[in-house]
């Protein structure tokens, strides 16, 4: 699969888009080229099948995890999954507004998408059982809540093994759904 942005400038490879222009002009639109002939191995199905959680992990929801997403069967065997009483989790990778790493705040303010913790929320509705917010963005749990998903509240900032290990912790508590 192919990532591809539109900017003012008309269509670039995202890496070109990433590296190059160093995340400038604005991106107006994404393109997931191939998605469509792309297909999961057997061995990412029977991981998928065969997990105790899945995680989707605070990368960018646009150019990280919509392509996963996209590929013909990832979101019916996560439901399926799901259904059999997997769990599926999410970590969102905006803190207090921002992206801590990378564009994915400034991708999603230029698409008109909200840029927050519930912005990204919104994007994983009927994939998630529970999505984790950082103690910064505590008020946009209700809100996360009433769209059937289970908000956890929990320091999400990884800056060190010992934070990065207390997250996951968190993300991979049986009782988390």
């Amino acid at each position: 699969v192919r990532t591809r942005v539109r900017t003012q400038d008309g269509w670039l490879p995202f890496q070109d888009w990433f590296v190059r222009l160093r995340q400038e002009p604005a991106v107006l639109e994404v393109a997931l080229d191939g998605v469509d002939r792309a297909r999961m191995t057997p061995e990412v199905e029977a991981a998928l099948v065969d997990a105790d959680a899945i995680v989707l992990c605070p990368s960018n929801p646009l150019v990280s995890i919509a392509p996963i997403l996209a590929v013909p069967g990832i979101r019916d065997v996560i439901a399926d999954v799901r259904q059999g009483g997997t769990r599926v989790a999410a970590v969102s990778p905006i803190v207090g507004g921002r992206a801590l790493r990378g564009p994915a705040d400034r991708m999603l303010a230029a698409l008109g998408e909200e840029v927050s913790a519930l912005g990204v929320a919104r994007r994983y509705i009927g994939l998630i059982d529970a999505f984790v917010i950082d103690e910064a963005d505590a008020a946009l749990a209700p809100a996360v809540e009433r769209l059937g998903i289970h908000a956890v509240v929990a320091p999400s900032v990884m800056t060190d093994d010992a934070s990065r290990a207390a997250l996951a912790r968190i993300v991979l508590e049986p009782r988390l759904a």
